[in-house]
């Protein structure tokens, strides 16, 4: 099975995302070269989004993916050219499949390390990527990136706690639900129970731990190629403040920047990196 095809197109979805606002930034080669990255990255979610495909079918995709990767058949030209010209690590492509391919057959995390080795494949290394296609040359950049991964994802996982239980997905860690007693099936079908407030204050102080993680580690070196970066991580931060400044109401609200606060973030980043 050869896999599906992959054009600039399937990027277009991001014009008004958070994505979009961040890329806005970097020189137009670059801006391209993220772009087939990130059009990679969203069509293997898809292929684990879609509900018209048993989990079978979903798996064969991804493997099929994974195999072109590794190159053993054809990929699509435009990320067979940034792999080459950036020089991508192919096996960093395939772990960011797996982690799609947990999303399949979506099982509890008992832990908080289970949580994070999730975490690493679907965000982490998508971090790690694109530093490379930023054109980063710090070492230090790595383990922002890292960080930065971790944050965004946890912050990704308290917004969206409602809309992913109900598709069955609690990304949560078990020993966190329980030590705040949070009933799993009740979330499921949208009701909070528990301590579920302080719960997700609990996650918001570790996405706020790598966040400074991150910070810590943003170089003057790479502080120009990492402005896209970290208008993300200004857009999730202040996102993260305003859930919990609202008291988490993440099962009734979604949460959610304007365009204006947005821009106003870009700027401040470019303007920031300028000096």
């Amino acid at each position: 099975m050869t896999a599906p095809a992959l054009t600039l197109a399937s990027a277009s979805g991001a014009k008004s995302s958070n994505l979009a606002f961040a890329l806005g930034s970097l020189p137009a080669a670059r801006r391209r070269d993220a772009m087939v990255f990130y059009a990679f990255c969203r069509e293997i979610d898809d292929i684990a989004d879609e509900p018209g495909r048993t989990p079978e079918e979903k798996h064969r995709l991804l493997a099929a993916w994974k195999d072109g990767l590794r190159g053993n058949q054809p990929i699509p030209d435009e990320l067979q050219d940034i792999i080459a010209r950036h020089h991508l690590d192919r096996e960093l492509l395939v772990q960011i499949v797996e982690g799609v391919e947990m999303d399949v057959t979506p099982g509890d995390f008992a832990t908080f390390t289970d949580l994070r080795t999730y975490c690493w494949h679907v965000a982490s290394a998508v971090g790690l990527v694109s530093i490379r296609l930023f054109g980063c040359s710090d070492p230090k950049s790595a383990r922002y990136a890292e960080d930065l991964g971790y944050a965004l994802q946890i912050t990704n996982i308290i917004r969206d706690v409602g809309e992913d239980a109900a598709l069955g997905r609690i990304y949560l860690p078990i020993e966190d639900t329980e030590r705040f007693g949070v009933d799993r099936d009740a979330l499921r079908r949208g009701v909070a129970t528990g301590r579920f407030r302080d719960l997700l204050a609990f996650e918001a102080a570790r996405a706020r731990e790598f966040y400074a993680g991150a910070r810590q580690s943003l170089t003057s070196q790479d502080a120009k190629a990492l402005v896209p970066a970290e208008t993300m991580r200004a857009i999730y931060s202040r996102l993260l403040d305003r859930m919990e400044s609202d008291g988490f109401r993440v099962l009734e609200t979604r949460y959610r920047l304007s365009k204006l606060e947005k821009l106003a973030i870009l700027l401040t980043k470019r303007i920031g990196s300028l000096w």
